[in-house]
Formats: C-alpha cells, structure tokens, sequence
C-alpha cells in the first residue's frame, strides 16, 4: 500500500494498534461468557492486528495473513527483535482461529484459551514499544 504522506501511514498504524487492543477487550468478554471459539477467532486477530501495524511501521506490505506471519518471522523475529516465541504464538493462534472457525464440529475449553490471554497481551505491549522507539 502506498500512503499520501508519512502522516497518513502513521494514521493507518496506529488504527491498527487501537483494532488490536480493542480486538483483546473483545475476546476477554467473549471468554467471559463462554464463547471459547470466538475467544480464540479475536485473540488471532489482536495478535494480527499489531503485527500488521508493526509491518506497516516499517514499510512492510502485505496482502494475506500467511504474507503476514511470514514477513514477522522473517523481518523481526529471524533477526532476533523478537523472541521466537511470539512467532509461534502468531502461527499458533492462526491455527485455532481456523480451527475454531472452520471445523464441523469443534468447541474450545477454558484450559485451550485462557492461557493464550497474557502471551497475546505482552505481544501487543512489546510492539507498541518498538514501534513508538522507531518513530
């Protein structure tokens, strides 16, 4: 994507970085009243959310959500910016998304998603950072 100026990047990156904290309060009342499969679709999409923003930060396109795990593994987490953990946590919460999404018959437990909770929220903090620190 091409911006109109440096402002108009800065704009789409912080939207996403609020969609990202707003997408984590979401999945938070979704868990709170036992909507386990959604919970885990919006913790996906926290975690999609801030990783976009960071890639746009850094003039980093891209079109899919495999484009995005992707470019994260190989622009911040290969170089040791990021610990490794977080691009598996990425791979790992697109995993449940399209479980929960897409499979007949499928339900999430308590156990399944309540963990991912503090991982997905240190990622959100941990980008916001080093995204404010490259500006």
């Amino acid at each position: 994507m091409q911006y109109k100026s440096e402002e108009e990047k800065q704009q789409v990156v912080l939207y996403n970085l609020q969609r990202a904290d707003k997408t984590l309060k979401e999945a938070i009342l979704l868990a709170n009243n036992q909507f386990r499969n959604g919970c885990a679709n919006r913790l996906y999409y926290a975690a999609y959310y801030v990783v976009n923003a960071l890639l746009m930060a850094h003039g980093i396109v891209t079109k899919t959500h495999s484009g995005t795990k992707s470019s994260f593994s190989q622009h911040f987490v290969k170089t040791g910016k990021f610990d490794k953990t977080y691009g598996r946590l990425l791979s790992g919460l697109f995993d449940s998304r399209q479980k929960g999404d897409y499979e007949n018959i499928f339900a999430y437990d308590a156990d399944s998603v309540l963990p991912l909770f503090e991982p997905v929220a240190e990622m959100i903090t941990l980008i916001e950072i080093e995204i404010r620190a490259s500006n």
